[in-house]
């Protein structure tokens, strides 16, 4: 699409912004039931297209995708008129005679730009919650997930008219003109150094911004954790779409004292999970393209290949591997892996935890298999991430009544059901003055009197 296209597209949205009929709840909850019914008539075309896209089978698409999509819509359709009300707030007796309130409002023209890995789920599951906040919204999927973005070109178009909802297609070219333009606000999924692009282009126009970033997220076995369990959960998330999750399990910090366990258990539930040759298995995924198959089969270092390590760069497949011995400054550490890796470093106290992540960025999840809840308690007060679990990996942003986003390098702002609501929504702070009295304390000329009545209300 051409800069010019776009720059029409993005004032007609204005235009029809300006008419209010996103104002009305109605009409938001009537736009999140289309949305709704056109996403299930094409269940069938959405699993062919992440098939295409990442081999997702289609069970873990109405796992991981619709059906958190699915959730998401229903949430906000029953809590819309809910969060859409305005809400009394205390009024100091200074202020007498008032009421307070604040009330969410629309920021009006939003940008939504969404990764590969999750092509579905993170293009659409931010628009759920920009419609119901009153937007109007342009989305811009990745350019690396092509079947899907089709899918979701057509969902949309059956959906809304362009003035309301609309897709740009494209690559850089796009999202340069795009970012150019001046939105009034932009919700981003994806790398830190794009974000910081991001952040970068919205600063010239002073626009708000959501950045959902990712990161080397720990996940901490302690040796009171039950191993097995520990290790059957580990191994969902961490292969879960190969690795290609902002929220899997990047690294494993696990107890000198049971990492030998640790290991047998997690190479059994490989075997379980995916059998024994993972790469014949129809229901496990691929990396998205050779580039980032490249990328992640270069920070393997098969020296401390413990399991798996196997590779195909005609079907872009990397088997489940498990690194040992492994080290804070090997390759493999370095950058965010993103892909079916999975490192194991180990510690011999708890506060060392602490101290050797404070240094390293703040990382998106943070995850603790312990069965000792003053050690959990302990490092959820001392480490800082943005969210994640105890004794599980990832299901904590499958909760619509949590926020979810990261902090400073993993990202700012959050979203997910009401967070999501005010994520796209300016929460404006009302005082209603009455005129029945008029309190003339605050008007000249000022006296000792005023001044010691002041101090009484106010000090």
């Amino acid at each position: 699409m051409t800069e010019e296209k776009i720059k029409e597209l993005i004032s007609n949205q204005r235009n029809f912004f300006k008419t209010g009929k996103t104002l009305n709840t109605n009409f938001r909850i009537l736009a999140l039931k289309r949305l709704k019914k056109a996403v299930l008539s094409h269940i069938d075309d959405i699993h062919q297209a992440l098939e295409n896209d990442l081999k997702k089978s289609a069970f873990e698409t109405d796992m991981c995708e619709t059906g958190m999509l699915m959730s998401e819509i229903s949430y906000m359709i029953s809590n819309l008129e809910k969060f859409s009300k305005k809400v009394k707030k205390t009024t100091d007796i200074s202020q007498f005679a008032a009421n307070s309130f604040t009330v969410p409002s629309p920021y009006g023209t939003v940008l939504i730009i969404s990764p590969w890995n999750y092509p579905l789920l993170l293009t659409l599951e931010p628009l759920v919650d920009a419609i119901a906040a009153g937007n109007t919204a342009i989305l811009k999927p990745s350019a690396y997930s092509p079947a899907t973005t089709d899918v979701i070109k057509t969902i949309i178009s059956e959906c809304f008219p362009e003035k309301y909802i609309a897709v740009v297609d494209g690559g850089r070219q796009e999202n340069t003109a795009l970012l150019d333009q001046h939105f009034d606000m932009i919700f981003f999924t994806g790398s830190k150094a794009v974000g910081k692009v991001v952040m970068e282009s919205a600063a010239k126009h002073l626009t708000p911004v959501v950045l959902e970033l990712g990161g080397k997220s720990p996940c901490i076995i302690d040796k009171s954790a039950k191993i097995k369990l520990a290790a059957r959960r580990i191994v969902f998330g961490k292969y879960l779409n190969l690795g290609q999750t902002c929220v899997a399990p990047d690294y494993i910090l696990c107890h000198e004292s049971v990492k030998d366990e640790f290991i047998k258990e997690v190479i059994n539930e490989i075997n379980r999970q995916f059998g024994s040759l993972p790469l014949n298995n129809s229901n496990y995924g691929k990396m998205i393209n050779e580039k980032h198959f490249n990328r992640v089969s270069s920070i393997i270092d098969h020296n401390k290949v413990i399991f798996g390590g196997q590779t195909n760069i005609k079907t872009l497949q990397i088997s489940p591997t498990v690194m040992d011995n492994v080290s804070f400054n090997d390759k493999i550490m370095q950058e965010e892996i993103f892909g079916p890796v999975m490192p194991i470093i180990t510690f011999n106290d708890i506060r060392e935890i602490p101290e050797l992540l404070y240094p390293k960025p703040k990382p998106l999840a943070f995850y603790i298999f312990t069965e000792n809840k003053k050690i959990s308690d302990y490092l959820i007060s001392k480490c800082q991430f943005g969210g994640g679990c105890i004794n599980d990996v990832i299901i904590h942003l499958a909760n619509s009544t949590m926020g979810f986003g990261g902090v400073e390098e993993s990202g700012m702002g959050s979203y997910h059901g009401k967070a999501g609501f005010d994520a796209f929504s300016h929460h404006k702070s009302i005082v209603d003055k009455k005129t029945f009295f008029d309190m003339p304390i605050r008007y000249q000329p000022y006296n000792i009197i005023k001044k010691s009545i002041i101090k009484k209300f106010l000090y």
